[in-house]
Order: C-alpha cells, then sequence, then structure tokens
C-alpha cells in the first residue's frame, strides 16, 4: 500500500526542466513518476493515501550540508544578538537580560557582529562588568569563532592578564597589555570549559526546537557538527538518538569530531554506524578561524591589519597527523578552511594520506582560494561545503579585510561549479539563518535582502537550479547518498519540500516571500501548513 502525491508541479531535479504530475511512494521510497492518470490507472487500490498539493510546488527535500543542530537551538532559545545592528540596542538587551538574571547565573549571548554597527565596536571587558557586575558573561560572535567574556568569566576560567595565549587561540589585549575579555577560536575553550554543564533536558529541549524549526522551513536532513560540544560524545549522541527517535523524523548526518573519535570507538561504533535516520559522518577538525576575526588563515597578511596572516589551529604536521588518524578508523575528514593557506595545507594533507577508496573528503566553507588550488582540488576526491548567505552577512566588510586583488578568488562559487567541483550548500546555523531559500536567494543574486544593487562580483551568480541542487543533490554527494537522494526518481527515498512558489520561474528576491508548506521524511509528512 501506498501513497499518491499530485495536483501541483513536481520538479524532479533530475534536470532543470524535468517536472511530473505525480509520484507513487511505498515503503519509504519513490516508486514511479509520471502521469497522474497513468499512476491512478497502474496502481489504484494500492493507494491508500492521496496527497493533493493544491496547486503549490514539490522539489527533492532540502538538505542543510553544514550546521551546529543544538547549536541551533540554543540560539532559539537564548538571548539571539544576530540581529542586532548598533552598540547601543546590544548594551539595551545586555542590561535587561542582567535584570532578568539570578546573581551568579551565566548571561549567555548568541550572535554578536560588530561589523553591524557603524563604529565596529568590540565592547572591552570592563564595559561587560559594568552591565553585569554579579554575573559570569559569554556571548559568542556569530561567526561562533570568537568570545567576549566579562571578568567573573574570565575567572572563573583561569584567565588573567598574564595568561598566555593557548595554541591554536589568541586573548586580545589592550593598550595596557589587559586582557580584554575577547577571546579568539581555542581561547575561547578556557571559558566554555569553566561553564556548567548543560543538562540533558537543555540537550534534548534545544535539539527539539532546532529540528521542528528545520522541518517548519522545508528541511528534511542536515549535516551537524555537535559532538565534541556539551558534555562529549556520548551524552550528545544519545540526545540525537532520543529526539529523532522516528516519531520525529529528521535525516541526520553527525559529522565527528577528532577529539572524541576514541569515545565513538569505545561504544563499538564507527563512521556510517548509527539508525535509519541518525548516521555518523566524517571526522571534523579546523585548520584555521574565520574572517570577521582575522583568524582564517591567509597566504599574504589581512588587508585592513598587515600585522597578522590569521591563525592556524594546527601545525602543518599536526594537521597531516589528524587525516592520517581519521585513515586508521576507515574515515574521510571534514576540514574547516576558510583561508587560502589552511586550504592550501588540508589538501596537501589529503594528498598525503587520501581517503579509502569509494570516501570523499570535504572541505567546509572555502571562502578564499586561487587557481593552483582549483587545480589541485579537482585531482582529489573532496566535495566542498559552501555557505551561499555568507554574501549577505560578510559583504561589503570582507572586501576591506581581503583586498581588491583576493576578491577574484574569494567566495567564487560559480567558477567552483564551473571547474566541475563538486559543491553542497548549507547555512552554518546559528552563525547564519538556517533557512535555505535565504541561502539560495544569496547565491543567486549575491547581495542582501532589500540591497538595489547588481550584486557582489555579479559574474559569481548561479542559476536558481545550480543553488537549489547545492542543498539537494549536492548534500547528498557530499555523504555519498546521490543513489538515494537529492532527486524525485524510482529507488530514490521518499523525501520532498513543498513550497507555495515556483521558485524556478519567479522574480529573485521572491524567493524571500516563498515559505515551505509541507514537509515530507521517509514517505511522512513532518511539516503541514496547507489550507
Amino acid at each position: 500500500m501506498g501513497k499518491l502525491w499530485f495536483g501541483g508541479k513536481i520538479y524532479t531535479l533530475i534536470n532543470e526542466v524535468d517536472t511530473v504530475e505525480a509520484v507513487y511512494t511505498e515503503g519509504g521510497q519513490v516508486v514511479k513518476t509520471g502521469a497522474f492518470s497513468e499512476l491512478t490507472n497502474e496502481f489504484g487500490e494500492d493507494i491508500h493515501s492521496w496527497h493533493d498539493l493544491k496547486g503549490n510546488v514539490m522539489i527533492p527535500g532540502f538538505v542543510d550540508s553544514h550546521l551546529h543542530m543544538i547549536g541551533h537551538g540554543e540560539k532559539l532559545l537564548r538571548l539571539d544578538l544576530s540581529q542586532v545592528e548598533s552598540a547601543e540596542e546590544m548594551k539595551r538587551l545586555l542590561i535587561q537580560k542582567a535584570s532578568e538574571s539570578a546573581p551568579d547565573e551565566w548571561i549567555i549571548g548568541e550572535g554578536w557582529n560588530e561589523n553591524n554597527f557603524s563604529d565596529r565596536k568590540i565592547f572591552h571587558r570592563d564595559e561587560l562588568d559594568r552591565i553585569a557586575p554579579n554575573n559570569p558573561m559569554m556571548l559568542t560572535r556569530v561567526c561562533r569563532h570568537a568570545i567576549l567574556a566579562n571578568s567573573i568569566a574570565m575567572n572563573l576560567a583561569g584567565i588573567s592578564d598574564q595568561t598566555s595565549d593557548p595554541e591554536g587561540g589568541v586573548i586580545m589585549r589592550d593598550n595596557d597589555g589587559r586582557a580584554t575579555g575577547y577571546l579568539l577560536d581555542k581561547a575561547q575553550e578556557l571559558v566554555k570549559d569553566a561553564m556548567p554543564e548543560v543538562s540533558l533536558s537543555f540537550l534534548e529541549k534545544a535539539l527539539t526546537s532546532s529540528v521542528d524549526d528545520l522541518v517548519s522551513k522545508g528541511v528534511t536532513g542536515g549535516h551537524s557538527e555537535d559532538l565534541n560540544y556539551y558534555g562529549g560524545f556520548t551524552r550528545t549522541y544519545k540526545t540525537f538518538l532520543n529526539v529523532i527517535n522516528g516519531t520525529r523524523k529528521f535525516r541526520a548526518n553527525l559529522l565527528v569530531h577528532h577529539e572524541v573519535i576514541e569515545e565513538m570507538r569505545k561504544q563499538g561504533l564507527g563512521f556510517g554506524d548509527g539508525t535509519e535516520y541518525v548516521e555518523l559522518g566524517a571526522m571534523k577538525l579546523f585548520a584555521d578561524g574565520a574572517l570577521g576575526g582575522r583568524t582564517a588563515l591567509l597566504s599574504l597578511p589581512y588587508n585592513d591589519s598587515p600585522d597578522t596572516s590569521g591563525v592556524a589551529i594546527h601545525s602543518v604536521e599536526g594537521l597531516e597527523k589528524l587525516v592520517q588518524k581519521a585513515r586508521t578508523h576507515h574515515m574521510p575528514v571534514a576540514i574547516h578552511v576558510i583561508g587560502d593557506l589552511a586550504l592550501k595545507y588540508a589538501i596537501e594533507a589529503i594528498e598525503k594520506y587520501p581517503p579509502y577508496q569509494g570516501l570523499r573528503d570535504r572541505l567546509i566553507h572555502t571562502q578564499v582560494i586561487n587557481q593552483d588550488l582549483v587545480n589541485r582540488l579537482k585531482q582529489i576526491p573532496v566535495i566542498l561545503d559552501i555557505q551561499p548567505r555568507f554574501v549577505a552577512s560578510d559583504f561589503p566588510w570582507v572586501m576591506e579585510r581581503l583586498g581588491e586583488e583576493r576578491m577574484e578568488w574569494s567566495f567564487a562559487w560559480k567558477t567552483l561549479i564551473d571547474s566541475n567541483i563538486a559543491v553542497a550548500g548549507g547555512s552554518d546555523a546559528p552563525i547564519e539563518p538556517v533557512d535555505p531559500l535565504l541561502g539560495i536567494h544569496a547565491a543567486v543574486t549575491r547581495k542582501r535582502p532589500n540591497d538595489t544593487h547588481n550584486g557582489y562580483y555579479p559574474e559569481q551568480k548561479l542559476s536558481v537550479y545550480e543553488a537549489v541542487c547545492l542543498f539537494t543533490k549536492g548534500s547528498a554527494f557530499a555523504i555519498g547518498k546521490e543513489k538515494e537522494r537529492g532527486e524525485i526518481k524510482v529507488g530514490m527515498d521518499a523525501d520532498f519540500t513543498v513550497l507555495n512558489r515556483d521558485i524556478f520561474t519567479c522574480d529573485a528576491d521572491l524567493l524571500l516571500k516563498t515559505k515551505a508548506v509541507m514537509t515530507v521524511i521517509d514517505e511522512t509528512i513532518q511539516y503541514r501548513d496547507l489550507d
């Protein structure tokens, strides 16, 4: 007994123009596509559920190729600073939060971005002390490669003015040599390690909120990196199993941070293990930081800060050893690389220790590249995870960071696709909004919503089809599921996103007003907002 999906336009994504009238599914898979009359005649009494799309548009399910699912849930539940547009507004929100908090209660904020402030202000710990004199405070920058901490939080973390920078991190200091409370990359972990462990009930609430929000935006799956946080692999992995349990369905592929590989192995688990909905993926590691905090590792100094070229999270030898470690566990790697020098080191490590046959590594972000690196990428089995929405948040300030000469090869996604390099699309939520339509809009227009110009470096614009494929076919390819997901055809998983507008034919700016009206995972409706 199966289900028939009909009554709207159905894009299969087999190619740019392929559409069908109806899809028949059974046992969680697509059995046949074609004309409505053909399928009703063929399957007749076997159809036990009829799903009228009511004129809406169905495509393969959106899958976010890189995000932090529990982190997204935390953002939904905690103080969200991502939309703040001035230092004064941020201060007001922090004062309000402090007034509502009990003494000694941690104040945690998510997503501040000084580049949205006219004065680019970064708060000093002295100012945070005045705002919250009785509460430890940790405020995570939008990139998640930097935090702000007040004196109470720093004292709990054992950070003084004399504390040395940890390997792979920076404790920013003022002109008097005092630690400012602005901590970059590995230095943030000093404060995070001093925080009380979050409860299992909070983890489950955060992940539940995250999954429910994702499916409401048409997302059927996500490749998430959470397992090195929240108390380690075991309790975080169990949280995923408890929340995504078959009643609440979602396709979660979990990257495994290199620091918890041993804990995973002690559980008798390895790459590809898990359940129907929760699967263990590649080994995650970081090669560098982010452009916002000038910790992305560049081959030449920053244009607007010539005293630095960024931060290498590991030495060249250390990075190579981590890739070698992944191979001993028969795992591909997923390496965070934003700067071109970090990308060079990652490519060299993969060239030295290639993945086992049939596996693909992934390089996450790859925002700054060059011609030589493109040529080398074409020679190794990798897929690039890009986040198109970074255009809306990083421009125009990123042009100051990198300078005009580097921009030709920065955020150059059309160049990558035209070079026949496999590319997948994600949000990096909670760093960016999780809605894939916002990412598609950014890839197609190369501008922020409401901008009136022709786009930043418009020659790098993608077609709507190319952008949609990032979040469907590309995400499937990233985890070796291209024969199971990403298209609507016989034998594929019955994962669908139904939208209230034909995004392939409408004006690009109408993408911002388009909404998911149904989300189907494993042939089961997980979200519905159809009249």
